[in-house]
């Protein structure tokens, strides 16, 4: 009787069947023997588990579609692997970028379009309207850098935290006292791992929404600044409505799983109210 595909951690073969599957995440194949020098790798080298173990789990991945075992011990993924090793790495590593690049994009169209409204009001010279689209643009780039790097690592940690305590938790009403053991060692060892990635994958965070700032930001103000009025205004306006219109309401929706529509209605009105109060702000 084969098990039914299940996320929930309880033995110790649910726990090396997520470290497989991290493994052999971009679809890649590997030998038995590769694996378990990757599980003894998590445990710093120390043999957190036997060959047994390994042979356990992956037969059970084997039975439940998520891989193909040959006969010479190559391990290979299959589609349904492929995802679920995906997914565990979005949980853990927070490898889907879907907050950095929203924010990113709201954020610099948002500091492009009140820079660009702004300096058409007041009638800026060339000059000022450069300092004064630099400063604002670099200073939300900045904030979203630090925001990200250390609120990311900070959220992240303490996410990470909770999902360990409770695998121990499920982990601890293994009747086998070494089994036990094993699983309760080796979950210690892989979050060890997983919080030096964390940093790693936050600083990439930071630098994707920040960038994203950039150049969301950069493009219109630039459009502005060296087009002749008043194509300057039309053309700048028109990149930020395409920015936000069609990448940033299709980026969310895909994501999301929301229809179009209701984001772009989102989108607008938040777009709007921040403007008009950033302009509003401004003049007082």
């Amino acid at each position: 009787m084969t098990r039914c595909l299940s996320l929930e951690i309880q033995e110790l073969p649910d726990i090396i069947r997520v470290i497989v599957l991290l493994s052999l995440s971009k679809g890649n194949s590997a030998q038995k023997v590769q694996l378990k020098n990757r599980i003894d790798k998590v445990c710093s080298n120390y043999a957190c588990i036997e060959m047994s173990d390994l042979d356990r789990a992956l037969g059970e991945m084997s039975a439940e579609g998520l891989i193909t075992l040959s006969q010479e011990g190559v391990v290979q993924p299959t589609a349904q692997g492929v995802k679920l090793g995906k997914e565990w790495e979005s949980l853990l590593l927070k490898k889907e970028p879907v907050l950095e690049v929203v924010a990113g994009l709201t954020d610099g169209s948002i500091t492009g379009l009140v820079v660009i409204l702004s300096a058409f009001v007041a009638s800026l010279a060339t000059r000022t309207a450069v300092f004064a689209a630099f400063l604002t643009l670099a200073a939300v780039v900045i904030t979203n850098f630090s925001s990200f790097l250390l609120g990311g690592i900070t959220e992240d940690l303490a996410d990470m935290i909770t999902l360990q305590n409770l695998m121990n938790y499920s982990l601890g009403d293994i009747p086998d006292k070494k089994e036990r053991g094993k699983s309760l060692l080796l979950v210690e060892q892989l979050f060890t791992v997983l919080h030096r990635e964390i940093n790693r994958s936050n600083l990439q965070a930071a630098t994707i929404c920040s960038a994203t700032t950039l150049l969301a930001g950069m493009i219109p103000i630039l459009a502005y600044l060296m087009l002749p009025s008043p194509l300057n205004l039309i053309l700048s306006l028109f990149i930020v409505a395409i920015v936000v219109g069609v990448f940033l309401v299709q980026y969310r929706s895909k994501k999301t799983k929301i229809h179009w529509k209701i984001t772009l209605f989102e989108t607008i009105a938040i777009v709007i109210i921040a403007v008009v109060a950033s302009l509003l702000i401004g003049r007082a």
